[in-house]
């Protein structure tokens, strides 16, 4: 085994790799991930936070490392990327820090909105169009979400692409594009959004969520709690395999600690945006943030 230190997603860990393992496809995938992914020369011994072995597929966790069985195509992939960052989501959490679903810019003023929503709705176009006013992109689809040391509730950078569709092929693959201006580093979090954004509605409106639903509540949960579950990578490759097994790597402090994040967003500033179009819901945002 060789060790490298790893950074990625904003935590740095000694990561234990099989001896001669290509990493050229993982190393490619770093603008895929919030905060790359990139390996330097680690300290010369075994002891590891992650250690990545080949075989059947298999996770455990002993006496605080994470041990990732990978068939030995997928270990030479761009999976090793992502499972080694699925794992480093325990180290994140005990750092109270959280990788979310979600879409994120800093306003002109230096604090940060953090957007939610499901698929197509509209996070990515209402980002887009904030930035030619003025917002600076902090990640589109994954954003790190936690407390800095004084217990503030901070964004940091998150995925620095985004996949963007043109309007004269909409059934084109969406090729990505780089988000300019991007977050250099984590901002205060002002308030979350969750954004619905179609045609169909005549007006655009902001209307405070709080006291939050108890439906709020749980799509909090599923949020904070879907990459320490592993469910988003799995161990046989992200290529033509629908399903995988879920990662034993949650442990109650540490749903506790995401319990208390949500109580933290709960009492701060939620909002819920509709509008037409994502020009109006930008402007909407903007006005808002400057009153």
């Amino acid at each position: 085994m060789s060790v490298h230190q790893l950074v990625t997603g904003h935590v740095s860990a000694r990561l234990a790799l099989p001896e001669q393992l290509d990493t050229t496809a993982a190393r490619a995938a770093d603008r895929a991930l919030p905060g790359g992914w990139t390996l330097t020369a680690g300290p010369a011994t075994e002891a590891a936070d992650v250690e990545v072995t080949t075989g059947a597929a298999a996770v455990t966790v002993e006496a605080g490392t994470v041990r990732l069985r990978l068939p030995i195509d997928v270990a030479a992939s761009d999976t090793l990327a992502y499972v080694t960052y699925t794992a480093l989501e325990r180290t994140r959490q005990h750092q109270r820090k959280v990788t979310v679903h979600a879409t994120a810019l800093i306003a002109p003023d230096g604090r940060a909105v953090l957007l939610l929503g499901g698929k197509g709705a509209g996070k990515t176009s209402t980002a887009l169009a904030l930035a030619t006013w003025g917002w600076t992109h902090a990640g589109d689809d994954l954003v790190v979400l936690g407390e800095m040391g004084d217990g503030t509730v901070a964004v940091w950078p998150g995925k620095p692409t985004a996949a963007v569709r043109g309007p004269a092929r909409p059934l084109a693959p969406k090729p990505q594009r780089a988000l300019e201006p991007f977050a250099a580093g984590p901002a205060p979090l002002a308030r979350v959004v969750r954004v619905a954004v179609h045609p169909a509605l005549d007006t655009a409106s902001l209307t405070p969520a709080a006291p939050l639903s108890v439906n709020e509540r749980l799509r909090l949960h599923e949020l904070l709690g879907r990459y320490i579950s592993g469910l988003p990578t799995p161990l046989t490759g992200v290529t033509g395999v629908p399903y995988g097994p879920v990662w034993p790597l949650d442990t109650p402090a540490l749903a506790r600690w995401r319990s208390h994040l949500i109580a933290r967003l709960a009492g701060g500033r939620f909002d819920y945006l509709h509008a037409p179009g994502p020009a109006t819901a930008a402007d909407l945002l903007t006005k808002e943030e400057a009153g």
